[in-house]
């Protein structure tokens, strides 16, 4: 029973309730915080005795005495005693891991007690003297921990009690600090809240007496500023003397002064000009205006007048003129060049007050501004007006005697362009928002900036515009002069293609946008030209032109001209291939001499429609070709029924098919519709309405409606005719119904015996009521259709030669020949088969017809569709180079 309770005393507490890293952790802190210096010196000197004395170490550091001394002891743990105290062990476990470091400093204290009597009670053995000992030793060093761990506890149990007194002292003080701190919030605010209020109070007060002094201040500027401008107000301001001003314009002392009068005027237009005394100090206000805007009139009005005077005394203007190259460099330019920074500063001035930025709009001030800037502009056009238009005048003059019409045009574009660039920076030297000279040069502004539309619209000033569309006009008068008398179209063209290419080169810039308007006048006035000759040409080459028997001359005219054509090709292929020049201008005359083959009439129609294409507008030129199509397709059928009568139907068809395949080929580049909708007037009515009007005795002649008397006579007697005008569906109707003659003549003429015997055939047939009465006619017998065939036969083997060789002639294109001659033997064949058909109805032994008969009918077909078919082959004839 005492071994049971040694060994279970003798048991560690850390076998039964070993404890977590955590609590290990925090007591091996707390030992080295409360060891002393001794300690730490008995636990080296241990160490250093024996190599098991660092786990004693480091047993007494976590202050764990049982473990210490189980773990010298050396001795076996009993197992029955771990299992009866399993149990306990695991609820001090769960108690430890949750209790608080103030009971778990309670419990190793308690411990350490119980290791202390568990040590003095064990009984030692007297067998073993050393384990006696080595006890002995045990319970000194403990003492000794015991002692060190004490003392440590109680300093650290009286630094924190101060550390605690420490803490609340600076509690106390921080809730000092917070109710202060909020007490001088609530004043600071009381005292910023007296101070936005005292502000307020000081705005006002201030703002009521400068309201006060506002009126002193007005009139003591009325009284001050007369001496200044020159002015004095006599006999109570019933008299004003003028003098001499002693305020400068260029001074910044004038822009104050116009400034205070401003101000003054303002005032004693509005309320302050009611009382009496007001009255009298706003009309010395308006007289004190006018003197200084007379000032400002007179530095820049009377200079430039005077200016302008100078020069021309000394360049003899208007007597003599200027050449146009020593023009820029002149005194023209160069002494307004020399005045135009004191003027700009003076009109920049006068530009912001006449704008309106300026407190001067209540009595009238802005417009005393405004018409003074008008004055400005007006005098500086004017003069610029009288310098220059007798030079511009006489390098017109000049320029057409040098160069001509179409040559002068050019060159006076260019002149003019050039004018209007260098009178535009001269403008803007003198009313544009120039930046002063001492500033350093800024970055190009973009388009859209304030200041290039401020620029913009300076230039678009009436007064400028103007003046550079009167020294243009010099160039449109002077083209027009040469125009009005010309008759020739290529230099009318000419004309216009080069005042065309001007106008766009000064449109591209704002600086010439004057020359691009009168160079737009001069246009209109040389289509107008063109237009008129354009219509006169064709009149008197088209719709009045008779033609004559040359003119007529087809197919002499085309043959001649194929052998000219001949010729010139077996000419070329003789010659040295080194001859190419040669070569080109020959090919050039064909060209040349197939051109002059055609219908004059028609010739002319295309050579002016070409020329005038691209120099007027589209709808002017649909208009002019409309009514050329017509006039030309009426004369080439007019030509057609002249060739007809000399030369028969195959010529007249084929000349009229050529000239309207050529005209419609040469009109479909020009890409126009060649439709128009023409009204006339219908008076057809007008007697009857005028009968009406005079027979009815309320005529209401007064009355504003549509009752009205004068309005029912015009809607009743005058009608608007419409009719829609398509002359390239004419001109397609017109070949096609050429096309269908020709088709029909040409089988005719082929086999006319043979369509005549088909037409009796179908009349026959058609009045007879059965095939025995038709099988008996007489055109019907096998020696009237033998005779038929034979006739068609020959017809086509006399025919058909000369009729390719006259398509030849007409029409070059071998394809062409080839689509009119199809339908002709379509036509042909059609009309042998319907023969077939008639001759298969016969029967021997009736009417003539027998074997051989029909055998040398059957014959003669075969022959006829040989020719058929060799008629429908065109080979093609070769071209010469």
């Amino acid at each position: 029973m005492a071994t049971k309770t040694m060994a279970s005393s003798s048991a560690s507490y850390e076998n039964f309730a070993p404890r977590s890293s955590t609590q290990r952790d925090r007591l091996a802190r707390i030992a080295q915080l409360t060891a002393g210096p001794e300690a730490q010196a008995a636990s080296s000197s241990s160490s250093r005795a024996n190599s098991k004395d660092e786990d004693i170490s480091f047993l007494i550091q976590a202050m764990s005495p049982n473990s210490l001394y189980n773990y010298k002891l050396g001795g076996a743990r009993n197992n029955s005693s771990k299992e009866e105290n399993k149990d306990e062990d695991d609820a001090t476990e769960e108690t430890t891991l949750f209790d608080d470091p103030e009971d778990e400093e309670e419990e190793e204290e308690d411990a350490y007690s119980s290791f202390l009597f568990h040590v003095s009670s064990t009984p030692t053995s007297s067998n073993d003297p050393a384990t006696a000992a080595q006890h002995r030793s045990i319970l000194r060093e403990s003492r000794q921990i015991s002692h060190q761990t004490t003392t440590s506890l109680q300093k650290c149990i009286s630094a924190s009690s101060c550390l605690q007194s420490h803490l609340s002292s600076a509690t106390n003080l921080s809730g000092i600090i917070l109710k202060r701190h909020s007490e001088l919030l609530h004043h600071s605010g009381e005292l910023s809240s007296a101070c936005e209020r005292l502000q307020q109070e000081e705005a006002v007060l201030s703002k009521h007496a400068s309201d006060i002094g506002a009126p002193l201040q007005h009139y003591d500027s009325v009284d001050e500023m007369g001496v200044k401008v020159g002015v004095l107000f006599k006999e109570g301001g019933r008299v004003v003397v003028r003098g001499l001003a002693k305020v400068k314009v260029d001074s910044s002392e004038y822009v104050d002064l116009l400034d205070r009068i401003d101000d003054a005027m303002a005032f004693f237009g509005g309320d302050g000009g009611l009382s009496e005394g007001g009255k009298e100090y706003a009309k010395r206000s308006r007289v004190l205006h006018e003197a200084a805007i007379f000032l400002l009139k007179e530095a820049v009005v009377d200079r430039l007048k005077q200016t302008t005077r100078d020069i021309m005394s000394a360049l003899s203007i208007p007597q003599k003129s200027l050449p146009a190259d020593k023009l820029e460099a002149s005194l023209i330019y160069t002494r307004f060049h020399g005045i135009s920074s004191r003027s700009n500063s003076l009109l920049a001035i006068l530009q912001k007050r006449a704008s309106g930025e300026q407190k001067n709009m209540n009595s009238g001030g802005g417009f005393k501004y405004r018409e003074l800037q008008e004055q400005c502009q007006s005098t500086y056009c004017t003069s610029r007006e009288r310098l220059l238009k007798t030079s511009v005048r006489a390098h017109m003059d000049t320029l057409r005697n040098q160069h001509g019409l179409v040559g002068m045009t050019r060159l006076a574009s260019v002149f003019l362009m050039r004018l209007c660039t260098i009178e535009t920076a001269l403008y803007l030297d003198f009313f544009g928002d120039n930046e002063p000279a001492n500033q350093p040069t800024k970055q190009p502004q973009p388009p859209t900036s304030p200041a290039n539309n401020k620029s913009s619209s300076t230039l678009d000033d009436e007064p400028f515009q103007q003046m550079l569309g009167s020294l243009c006009s010099f160039f449109h008068r002077t083209v027009r002069r040469g125009v009005v008398v010309l008759q020739d179209l290529d230099l009318l063209c000419q004309i216009v293609s080069v005042l065309r290419e001007e106008r766009a080169t000064a449109n591209a810039n704002s600086n010439t946008r004057a020359t691009a308007r009168v160079i737009s006048g001069v246009i209109e006035d040389a289509q107008e030209r063109l237009i008129f000759c354009t219509q006169r040409l064709l009149q008197k080459e088209v719709i009045l032109f008779r033609p004559t028997s040359q003119d007529l001359d087809y197919p002499n005219k085309l043959m001649g001209n194929n052998t000219a054509d001949s010729n010139t090709a077996i000419t070329t292929n003789t010659t040295d291939v080194g001859a190419n020049t040669e070569g080109e201008d020959d090919a050039v005359q064909a060209q040349l001499r197939v051109y002059e083959a055609w219908f004059p009439p028609m010739r002319s129609v295309l050579r002016v429609l070409s020329k005038i294409f691209r120099v007027v507008e589209p709808r002017v030129f649909e208009d002019i070709a409309l009514q050329a199509v017509q006039s030309c397709t009426k004369c080439l059928k007019e030509g057609s029924m002249t060739i007809l009568q000399k030369q028969g139907l195959l010529h007249s068809d084929l000349f009229l098919v050529k000239h309207l395949l050529i005209l419609r080929e040469q009109l479909s580049p020009f890409d126009i519709q060649l439709r128009a909708v023409e009204r006339q007037l219908d008076f057809s009515e007008a007697g009857k309405a005028v009968t009406r009007f005079l027979a009815n005795q309320n005529r209401r002649i007064f009355s504003m409606s549509t009752e009205n008397a004068l309005v029912t006579l015009l809607r009743e007697g005058v009608s608007v005719h419409e009719q829609s005008v398509d002359s390239k569906r004419d001109l397609e109707d017109a070949l096609r119904s050429a096309c269908n003659d020709f088709i029909e003549h040409a089988s005719t003429t082929l086999a006319g015996p043979l369509v005549l015997f088909i037409q009796e055939c179908k009349s026959g047939a058609s009045s007879t009521t059965t095939t025995a009465v038709l099988k008996s006619q007489r055109f019907l017998s096998g020696d009237a259709v033998t005779s038929v065939l034979a006739d068609t036969k020959a017809a086509m083997l006399k025919e058909l030669g000369p009729l390719k060789m006259q398509m030849g002639v007409y029409l070059d294109s071998v394809p062409t020949q080839g689509i009119l001659l199809k339908p002709v033997v379509r036509k042909i064949t059609r009309h042998l088969d319907d023969a077939k058909r008639f001759v298969a109805d016969t029967k021997d032994g009736q009417n003539g017809w027998d074997a051989p008969v029909r055998e040398q009918v059957k014959l003669l077909m075969f022959d006829i569709e040989t020719l058929v078919k060799e008629a429908g082959k065109i080979k093609l004839l070769p071209m010469s180079p």
